[in-house]
């Protein structure tokens, strides 16, 4: 059976104090700057994260951090809102998504050659997605420069977008994609960690990729035809859930898709847009 400690025992505990006023104090920064909403259970999941930050500054409490934080130019913020993201991803995660878009959206582009397609990796993390978007292109398009079509990445870390733009990966990462889609896709190299592999220049040059808050208002006019948010907004509470869909809402035109994540749905947050599959929404209006 685990054992249960109160915050005096835990602090005597840790290598550093950490009170109730340093994780209300953080959890309400980390809600206004990122929208995440931090529940009493990240208690030990912020503490674990802004030791490494503590250590890093050589600082000696977090009252101390926090103040550096209170005078920061926005370096800190930056290390603080990386530090407290989730980067969970994979090559085609949910690959009933990228199904449903070689289906639905691409193929019928066979014979529409010209077409302005835009799509959208809201919280790219590493770029596993934006690039599963990439190669499901150019599997459904072979001469896809008959087409103008382009990928906006984003995400808040500016960690995960620099691994991203590199788009050099470890062996293990395509335990799920054939061997086949990894030679016409990647470059084998040598790294420090080991074998990798590099996203070709053919891969890379539909997508750019840049940091981006969501909650800061959207600097794309769109249309966006396409918007993979996936994995991202079950950190959000229904409030800020539907403050950015209402935002989200006037990139895309009627008709134009939505994909969320497995465990997320826009039931109670917006009437905007109708599910027409597991977790795949379309555009009303």
């Amino acid at each position: 059976m685990p054992l249960l400690y109160d915050t005096q025992t835990m602090n005597r505990l840790r290598e550093f104090e950490f009170g109730d006023e340093d994780f209300e104090s953080l959890r309400t920064l980390v809600k206004r700057i990122t929208g995440i909403n931090l529940s009493d259970q990240k208690r030990e999941l912020v503490y674990g994260r802004l030791a490494r930050r503590l250590r890093a500054l050589q600082l000696r409490s977090f009252a101390e951090y926090r103040e550096l934080l209170s005078a920061d130019d926005g370096r800190e913020i930056g290390q603080l809102c990386n530090a407290i993201t989730t980067n969970l991803t994979a090559f085609f995660r949910e690959p009933h998504h990228f199904e449903y878009l070689r289906d639905h959206v691409l193929a019928p582009l066979m014979a529409r050659p010209g077409r302005r397609l835009r799509l959208w990796s809201a919280g790219c993390s590493t770029g596993e997605e934006a690039y599963s978007l990439a190669m499901s292109i150019l599997e459904a398009l072979p001469e896809v420069k008959r087409w103008d079509i382009r990928i906006l990445a984003t995400d808040l870390d500016s960690d995960v977008l620099e691994r991203a733009r590199r788009g050099v990966y470890a062996e293990d990462r395509f335990k799920n994609m054939s061997a086949q889609r990894r030679a016409r896709f990647f470059s084998e190299r040598r790294e420090r960690e080991g074998l990798c592999y590099e996203a070709t220049a053919e891969l890379k040059s539909l997508i750019t990729f840049k940091r981006f808050n969501l909650m800061h208002p959207l600097p794309m006019r769109g249309p966006l035809d396409v918007i993979f948010c996936r994995n991202v907004v079950i950190y959000f509470d229904k409030d800020t859930q539907r403050d950015l869909f209402a935002r989200i809402t006037p990139l895309q035109r009627p008709g134009d898709l939505l994909f969320l994540g497995h465990s997320e749905s826009l039931f109670k947050v917006s009437p905007d847009y109708t599910l027409i599959g597991k977790t795949i929404y379309r555009r009303g209006g």
